[in-house]
């Protein structure tokens, strides 16, 4: 009870830290996960600067690096990184980081399907008998297709890219999580959140 105490009062508390910048309590960071090293304890994001939880802007660079907490109570659920920054549907691209140039790429795609207003539990993306939901992105090589799911936008997406892309891992087409970080000093958090596995309106 203590431990969800702490979480919940986190959630109320940071938000306001980062609206206000800088104080005497640290600060406060939040953004997209690009990179997570488990056995160095390190986590590199792309940090959301629109700070609008419904439209996020993940465009800043260099993407930023934080040791995490050494103290298992300040360190939430462990992220899942990914590659994927935005898909837009009306223009027909997806843009990624690309983590060898260390920049973003935009990409043209050809959608294949696309299906709006896709609720979590829908059978396109959730498996009943299972009780869970399927995995996605899947990337069909032999078809040159990637099926993705944003549960943000509610889309349900098949697309085709260039063949050369189909070398790159399939983490590239996902999402990952979305972190909060809590700091004093730069680049060693003292508290970490993952905000997409503690609010489902941001996985």
């Amino acid at each position: 009870m203590v431990k969800k105490g702490f979480w919940l009062n986190l959630l109320v508390v940071l938000p306001l830290l980062f609206l206000f910048g800088c104080t005497d309590f640290g600060k406060v960071d939040q953004g997209r996960v690009v990179k997570y090293d488990k056995e160095k304890q390190l986590v590199t994001i792309i940090r959301d600067v629109k700070h609008d939880p419904a439209n996020p802007n993940y465009s800043y660079l260099p993407p930023l690096t934080y040791s995490l907490p050494a103290k298992p109570a300040e360190m939430g659920p462990e992220p899942k990184a990914g590659g994927r920054m935005k898909i837009d549907k009306e223009k027909k691209q997806i843009i990624i980081f690309d983590p060898g140039a260390q920049n973003f790429k935009t990409i043209d795609i050809q959608i294949v399907d696309a299906k709006e207003n896709v609720e979590r539990q829908d059978p396109l993306v959730y498996d009943a008998a299972e009780k869970k939901a399927k995995k996605l992105p899947a990337v069909d090589k032999e078809k040159k297709t990637v099926t993705l799911y944003s549960g943000r936008q509610k889309l349900f997406i098949v697309f085709s890219v260039p063949e050369e892309y189909f070398a790159m891992p399939d983490s590239t087409w996902d999402a990952g999580d979305e972190a909060r970080i809590y700091y004093k000093e730069e680049g060693k958090a003292l508290r970490f959140m993952n905000i997409s596995k503690t609010d489902i309106f941001r996985r």
